[in-house]
């Protein structure tokens, strides 16, 4: 009885906007995987962590497993499946490091679109370089740039599975309780 709910420590009201702060979470984290200036993603699942805390019902931590699980296979087909396009059109691991690396340092000099404008100028200049042929480089970043947007791609499958298993899960644990 003197505990206080894991639901209030977050700042949830327990009922009335219980379902409205997770809900915001999950759209905003939506919103940041298409324009990735957050971890969208992450923040997607820990709306449903917020919503399953506050829930406080076995079928409320079943679906928040559940969006781990997608989060998860999220993150491995986002850099699995792209990376391996990229390996079967002749772009090597070591220009992908180096192309992930000016990435991350585009993101921070270009805030929003300095992560991907990086990653791809990146490439072409060292696939340029590489192969001293300006067409292969071109090709292969054209590679690359499909690559970048299969891999968004797959992160907003994820989130919105992320999204419907969430949504169906709090219908369920709704209609149970009331």
């Amino acid at each position: 009885r003197g505990l206080m709910p894991p639901a209030l420590l977050l700042g949830v009201a327990p009922s009335g906007t219980g379902i409205w702060v997770p809900a915001l979470l999950i759209v905003i984290g939506l919103l940041g995987i298409v324009v990735p200036v957050i971890p969208g993603l992450l923040i997607a699942v820990a709306g449903v962590l917020v919503w399953a805390l506050d829930a406080g019902t076995t079928l409320g931590w079943v679906v928040f497993a559940l969006c781990v699980l997608w989060y998860a296979a999220g993150l491995a087909g986002q850099f699995l499946i792209p990376g391996r396009r990229l390996k079967t059109q002749g772009v090597g691991t070591r220009t992908l490091l180096l192309a992930v690396l000016v990435g991350i340092v585009g993101f921070f000099v270009i805030p929003v679109v300095g992560g991907p404008l990086g990653f791809v100028l990146a490439i072409y200049l060292i696939e340029r370089a590489r192969s001293r042929d300006g067409d292969v480089a071109w090709t292969r970043t054209k590679h690359a740039l499909r690559a970048v947007l299969t891999s968004i791609g797959i992160e907003l499958l994820a989130g919105l599975l992320v999204a419907a298993t969430w949504a169906v899960g709090a219908v369920v644990v709704w209609r149970s309780t009331h």
